[in-house]
């Protein structure tokens, strides 16, 4: 009983506080409205001085090798006889949230901006495209290293300390507020890769090679394993066929030696069927490299994923603009808001001290 009462007690001394608040709140009506109209002007002159972003999207689909397929399976039996054909697949590499994080690493941004692209008949880096819309040569402008900083330059094929520790930065940016890759669908194999920047030329160009250069990185690591593979036995094949056809030679170089061999010297025949054994082994050996060679082949092609582009950013880009009325209406509920807090939180600490 004195549990209920004590907490009927708390909710009507809340009530009455919140009733004090806006009682208070009220009274001070004018000097919010003053904040209101505050407001509303820096709203305004937000949204004028707002430079719009450009969003460039592209969204491709990912079509992976099944090792479940009737290929996988020949590749199981395959490998009970000692044969790998590599069938199995690549234990999902790169898949997933794994080619997410692939867009967003290091490595992959950094090669994107050290990409010289075409730009209004110009070509161009893209850190330095980078570097100019968003001014920062303006502010390295007195700083004895970054003002002459050039990124085509490389020592030794390797960035210099402040080429990689402005490329560092750039990356982090980019990472954070320009670059965004989701799949729009859980089910589905469908990434969506989405650039923003305020430069439109800049977004749709990053965009390109990001994706260009992320999906050869793919197709190249997936079927790694089997392209060693294939070039394995490529090479192993053709050093048998030349041992082969050096056999096949040497048998018909003897024959021309001794066109008229006396049959009753069974060591004459010794060389010739050396040579015969040889080529017979070799011609063994030449049978099951051709045929793996051509299972591994079918398989590489097999392994190969498939990347079909659905859309691809065209120009004009969707623009990203905050207009006039957007910024006055923000500002006015944003000022009016904290006015409030304020207000509130003054009247607090006033209470506090009397």
């Amino acid at each position: 009983m004195s549990d209920t009462i004590s907490r009927e007690i708390t909710l009507k001394e809340l009530a009455i506080k919140v009733t004090e608040w806006l009682s208070y709140l009220k009274s001070k009506w004018l000097i919010i409205l003053i904040g209101c109209v505050l407001g509303v002007a820096l709203g305004y002159l937000y949204a004028s001085y707002k430079k719009p972003k450009y969003v460039a999207v592209s969204t491709f689909a990912l079509e992976d090798a099944n090792s479940g397929s009737g290929l996988g399976q020949m590749a199981g039996l395959a490998s009970m006889v000692g044969i790998d054909i590599g069938g199995g697949g690549n234990g999902g590499v790169f898949q997933g949230d794994n080619l997410i994080e692939l867009y967003k690493s290091r490595t992959m941004i950094q090669q994107t901006l050290l990409t010289e692209v075409a730009i209004n008949h110009k070509k161009q880096l893209l850190i330095d495209r980078y570097v100019d819309f968003n001014g920062l040569r303006d502010k390295w402008a007195t700083h004895p290293i970054l003002k002459n900083i050039d990124f085509k330059v490389y020592k030794d094929d390797r960035l210099i300390r402040a080429q990689d520790s402005v490329l560092g930065e750039v990356v982090k940016e980019i990472s954070r507020s320009n670059l965004v890759v989701t799949k729009p669908d859980k089910k589905l194999s469908i990434l969506k890769v989405q650039v923003t920047s305020k430069d439109e030329a800049f977004s749709k160009a990053f965009n390109d090679e990001m994706v260009k250069k992320v999906n050869e990185f793919y197709l190249l690591t997936k079927t790694k394993k089997s392209v060693q593979n294939v070039e394995i036995l490529q090479h192993q094949t053709d050093s048998v066929k030349r041992e082969l056809n050096g056999a096949l030679a040497g048998m018909a170089k003897l024959t021309d030696a001794n066109p008229n061999a006396n049959p009753a010297r069974q060591i004459l025949k010794v060389p010739s069927q050396r040579r015969q054994v040889d080529a017979q082994a070799n011609t063994a050996i030449l049978t099951e490299l051709v045929k793996n060679l051509e299972m591994s082949k079918v398989s590489q092609r097999k392994e190969m994923p498939l990347i079909q582009m659905i859309d691809s950013p065209i120009l004009p880009l969707n623009k990203v603009v905050t207009t006039k009325t957007q910024g006055m209406v923000a500002g006015f509920f944003l000022a009016g808001f904290l006015m409030s807090i304020f207000l509130l939180v003054r009247r607090g600490f006033l209470s506090m001290i009397r």
